[in-house]
């Protein structure tokens, strides 16, 4: 990341200690390198101990600092209750970012239990198991933190197709504003962002898949966007900059979307698939299938 893009001052959050879940890639990789760049001590968290330990070191190596990577399933309440505390080891934490998420688009009709869960139990419960482990610290702790959890524009109007992260992603909404009241006194503020298309490699294997040439509207991810275009990493970052880092205390329970007003010009989720074929839809589970098999070779908890 260019430094130059990053609209703060540095070493404005220096003496900062953030755990990022899902930190080794995509958007919580580019969080990450936005802290560390402003003068934060930064933790990463996932399921893939290689990408973490390759990201930490490339974060470091270009920007100095501490990135202190730890492998951990968040679906596992004691795994994230181990994982903070070895976090904890070099100080307590002082903020929170909930981004590790899963997601694929699929008709609800077709989906399993099991499918359901394996979106739920990283988004929400995990989510909720990490900020409840961290916020018992704060408060036995007297430490004011800060909690930010990375949502989209769904949880105001749902959307067909990706039911098991509408869902769940709504609950960390209704989450963050209950934590914003219940334990503002204790100063510990909960905020959250609702980016818009953010294009990276997971999402696009799983939200956007090849399914033939109906799928292309869908792919497009600037086509229906007001601004024509999709969001810049940067952008995303400054905005997580501005809810984590010191400047903006009196800011809580907001949960702010970053996507070009393209909710306001269309919903900003997956309507359009209703044209979809049955043939469509069975290309596109076939393709996610495939990504999540050589995912799933990648994991080391």
């Amino acid at each position: 990341m260019d430094a130059t893009q990053i609209m703060f001052k540095p070493g404005l959050m220096k003496g900062e200690r953030i755990l990022v879940t899902g930190g080794g890639t995509g958007l919580g990789k580019e969080m990450a390198e936005a802290f560390l760049m402003l003068g934060a001590e930064v933790v990463i968290c996932g399921r893939r101990g290689d990408v973490l330990q390759e990201t930490a070191e490339t974060l470091m190596k270009i920007h100095g600092g501490n990135c202190l990577p730890i492998a951990c399933d968040i679906r596992v309440p004691d795994a994230i209750h181990d994982m903070v505390d070895q976090a904890w080891g070099g100080g307590a934490l002082t903020g929170l970012v909930n981004n590790a998420a899963g997601n694929f688009i699929s008709r609800t009709e077709d989906l399993s239990t099991r499918a359901f869960d394996a979106i739920a139990n990283i988004v929400f419960h995990g989510s909720f198991y990490t900020t409840l482990d961290i916020g018992k610290r704060w408060i036995a702790e007297g430490k004011k933190g800060s909690i930010l959890s990375i949502l989209t524009t769904w949880v105001w109007n749902g959307s067909a197709f990706t039911v098991p992260s509408a869902m769940s992603k709504a609950g960390l909404n209704a989450m963050t504003q209950s934590l914003a009241v219940e334990w503002a006194r204790y100063g510990i503020r909960a905020n959250a962002i609702a980016p818009g298309p953010f294009p990276t490699e997971g999402m696009s294997k799983r939200l956007n898949p090849d399914a033939g040439e109906g799928g292309k509207q869908m792919r497009d991810q600037s086509g229906g966007n007001p601004m024509g275009r999709v969001g810049e990493m940067h952008e995303l970052c400054n905005l997580a900059v501005l809810l984590m880092g010191k400047g903006a205390e009196y800011v809580n329970g907001q949960c702010i979307a970053i996507d070009g007003a393209a909710y306001q010009a269309g919903g900003g989720n997956f309507s359009a698939l209703t044209a979809w074929t049955d043939e469509q839809w069975t290309q596109a589970s076939a393709a996610i299938r495939a990504q999540n098999e050589k995912d799933r070779a990648k994991r080391t908890v």
